[in-house]
C-alpha cells in the first residue's frame, strides 16, 4: 500500500486571492531556502495540505442538490459554505489538546477543513474501535431494507441453533435484534472485562450465548460488545456472507470505500464491536449516507425509519460525565444540541448535525468531552449562506493548519561512545510479558533501525491493558519487526499496513541509556516509551504502554 500524495500547485494563487500574505510570504521564503533545508518539501507538502481548503467554489449548494463524494470529495473555503474559519481554528486547539490524529469537517457536501496532526498523516487507516457498531447497524439496516431481515423485533436466539445453549429461560428468549441495537439485552456483562474473555474463547458466539441473563430485555441500558457481535453472527447467517463482505457489497461499494480492513472471531465472523480500519474521509462517508436520509446517489440504501431511530435515541445511558447522552441502533445521541454519532475508544467519532448539514470525523489517541465538542462544531456554523471573504481568519485557519501538520523535534541527547559497541548486537530474553525473544538496534548506520524478535507463545500479564497488547501484536505479524528509527528527535515511519504505521524515534538520556518513543500510527493509542539500559553484555528494557509498565533483562552472546 502506498500513502497517497496531495498535489495543490496553485498554492500561493488561491493564498493571494485571499489576501494571506503571511502565508505567501512563508512560500516565498520556503522557495529561496530550499537549497539550505533538507526538511523543506515536508513542511511545504503541509502547507499545501492545509492550503487546500480554499480551493472549493462560492456556491452554496441546497439539501435538495446534494453533492455525492463517492470518488473523490470536493473542497471549500469555510465562509463559502457559511462557516467560520476562526471557530473552525479553535475546533483544531481543541484537538490538539486532546490528541487528535485527524479532524474532517464537512459542510453542504463539501470538505471545509481537514486536518491531520503529525506525526499522523493523510492515507493511513484508522482503528475506529466501537464506531464499527454503527456500521454492523447500517449493514442491519440494509438486510431490513433487502427483505433479509424481516423486523427488528425478531427474536435473535431464532438465528442460532441454541440446543446446549447455557442459561436459556424466558428473559433470554426474549432478546431481539432491536434489544441488541439498543444495549438493552440484559445480558450479564461487564465491559471491558466480559469482552477480554469473550476474545480468549474459541467460540465467540457461544460464549456470548451462554451468558445468564441479569435482567428482562429492553430494561435497562448496559454497553455490550458481545450485542454487536451477536448482530454480526446473525448477519453472516441472512446474507451468507461476512459483514465485511456484505458491507463490501452493498455499503463499501455503493460509496466508494476501498480497501477496507476488518478483524475477525475464530469462526471468521466479522468483529460486530470492534476491529474496522477505516481513512478519516472513509468514515466520513459513512456520516454523509446519514445525513442524506440513507439515500446515496438516488438511491435509498437505508429505510427511513431507521434514520428517524438513530435521529431521535431515547435510551438513557446514564453516563456521569454525558448525561444527557441517549442510545439506538448503535449509535449516541445528544437529543437537545441535534447531533447523533458514531462513536470509538479514544474519541474515533462520526458526528453528524442533521440541522447544520455538517459531517465531523475525528481520529483520536485519547477521550475527549463530547458535548463540548459538539458545541465547538456547532458555533461554528453562521449561516445556511455563504459569509463574506475574511482574510484575517483565513490566514490564522491555514496557519493552524500548517503548524498541527508540521512535526517538532523533541530534543536529543548527545550520542554515547556506546552506540558504536552496541549497535548491531543481539539481546536475547527469557519468556517475559512482553513477548519479546530478541531486541537489536543498529545506530551507526546511515539509516537507523530497530529490529524485534517475538515468542509465539501469548503469556498473560496481570494489569496490562489487553486491547493494547492485541493491537500491538497484530501490527506486527509474529515472529518479527523491523523498521525505521529517527535520532534527530522526529519519528521516522515504517511501511504502510492495513492496520497502520510504526514510527519510531530514539535519543540518549545518558551514556547507557537510551530512551525509544514507539507510535503505532492510526491505532489511536499513546506512544509507547521503551528504555534500554545497556550494562557490559546485559540489557534492561522497561517498556511504559499507556500507564502499564513492564521490566525485563536480557544479554548478548558478545
Amino acid at each position: 500500500m502506498n500513502i497517497p500524495q496531495r498535489c495543490y500547485p496553485s498554492l500561493q494563487y488561491w493564498l493571494e486571492r485571499y489576501r494571506i500574505s503571511g502565508l505567501v510570504a512563508l512560500v516565498r521564503k520556503q522557495r529561496t531556502a530550499r537549497a539550505r533545508r533538507r526538511k523543506l518539501s515536508a513542511a511545504l507538502a503541509a502547507c499545501l495540505l492545509a492550503a487546500s481548503i480554499f480551493s472549493g467554489a462560492a456556491e452554496v449548494r441546497s439539501a435538495t442538490e446534494p453533492i455525492w463524494p463517492t470518488k473523490e470529495w470536493q473542497k471549500s473555503f469555510p465562509e463559502e459554505q457559511g462557516m467560520d474559519s476562526k471557530e473552525l481554528a479553535t475546533l483544531i486547539d481543541f484537538g490538539t489538546t486532546h490528541n487528535f490524529d485527524s479532524l474532517l469537517v464537512v459542510r453542504h457536501g463539501k470538505i471545509v477543513a481537514e486536518v491531520y496532526y503529525a506525526p499522523y498523516t493523510a492515507g493511513i487507516p484508522h482503528a475506529i474501535y466501537s464506531a464499527t457498531k454503527a456500521v454492523i447497524s447500517t449493514l442491519t439496516a440494509i438486510a431490513s431494507k433487502e427483505g433479509l431481515l424481516d423486523s427488528p423485533s425478531h427474536k435473535a436466539l431464532d438465528f442460532f441453533d441454541h440446543r446446549g445453549t447455557a442459561n436459556v429461560d424466558d428473559r433470554k428468549k426474549a432478546i431481539t435484534v432491536q434489544s441488541l441495537l439498543d444495549m438493552t439485552s440484559g445480558l450479564e456483562w461487564a465491559e471491558p472485562n466480559s469482552m477480554f474473555e469473550m476474545e480468549r474463547s474459541p467460540d465467540w458466539v457461544r460464549f456470548i450465548l451462554d451468558r445468564p441473563m441479569s435482567r428482562a430485555p429492553g430494561e435497562v441500558f448496559s454497553y455490550n460488545s458481545g450485542n454487536a457481535q451477536l448482530l454480526s453472527a446473525i448477519l453472516t447467517k441472512l446474507t451468507g456472507m461476512s459483514a465485511l463482505e456484505y458491507a463490501k457489497a452493498k455499503l463499501f461499494g455503493p460509496l466508494g470505500i476501498n480497501g477496507s480492513y476488518w478483524r475477525a472471531d475464530p469462526q471468521s465472523i466479522s468483529i460486530g464491536g470492534l476491529g474496522l480500519y477505516l481513512q478519516p474521509r472513509e468514515m466520513a462517508k459513512i456520516g454523509y449516507l446519514y445525513l442524506r436520509n440513507g439515500a446515496w446517489e438516488g438511491k435509498q440504501l437505508l429505510p427511513f425509519a431507521w434514520i428517524d431511530k438513530v435521529t431521535h435515541a431515547t435510551v438513557e445511558a446514564h453516563l456521569p460525565g454525558e448525561p444527557e447522552l441517549r442510545y439506538g441502533n448503535f449509535f449516541w445521541a445528544f437529543p437537545d444540541k441535534d447531533v447523533y454519532m458514531a462513536n470509538g475508544y479514544h474519541s474515533q467519532l462520526i458526528m453528524v448535525f442533521p440541522g447544520l448539514d455538517v459531517v465531523v470525523v475525528t481520529a483520536s489517541r485519547d477521550f475527549c468531552s463530547l458535548s463540548k465538542l459538539a458545541d465547538l462544531i456547532s458555533s461554528s456554523v453562521k449561516s445556511d449562506m455563504a459569509l463574506p471573504p475574511d482574510a484575517e481568519s483565513a490566514s490564522l485557519l491555514a496557519n493552524k493548519i500548517l503548524d498541527v501538520s508540521t512535526e517538532k523535534p523533541t530534543e536529543v541527547g548527545a550520542t554515547s561512545e556506546l552506540a558504536a559497541v552496541i549497535s548491531g548486537k543481539v539481546y536475547r530474553f527469557a519468556p517475559n510479558g512482553l513477548n519479546l525473544k530478541s531486541l537489536s538496534v543498529n545506530l551507526t548506520d546511515p539509516k537507523p533501525r530497530i529490529d524485534m524478535e517475538t515468542d509465539d507463545v501469548q503469556l498473560t500479564v496481570t494489569g496490562e491493558p489487553a486491547f493494547q497488547r492485541r493491537y500491538r501484536d497484530e501490527l506486527n505479524p509474529r515472529p518479527r519487526f523491523t523498521g525505521p528509527i529517527g535520532l534527530d528527535g522526529r519519528y521516522r515511519k515504517g511501511e504502510l499496513t492495513d492496520v497502520g504505521v510504526n514510527a519510531v524515534k530514539g535519543t540518549w538520556q545518558t551514556d547507557h541509556t537510551f530512551v525509544i518513543d514507539r507510535l503505532i500510527l492510526g491505532q489511536g493509542q499513546p506512544a509507547e516509551r521503551w528504555t534500554l539500559t545497556f550494562e557490559g553484555e546485559k540489557l534492561n528494557v522497561r517498556a511504559q504502554l499507556e500507564g502499564f509498565e513492564i521490566s525485563i533483562d536480557g544479554e548478548t552472546e558478545g
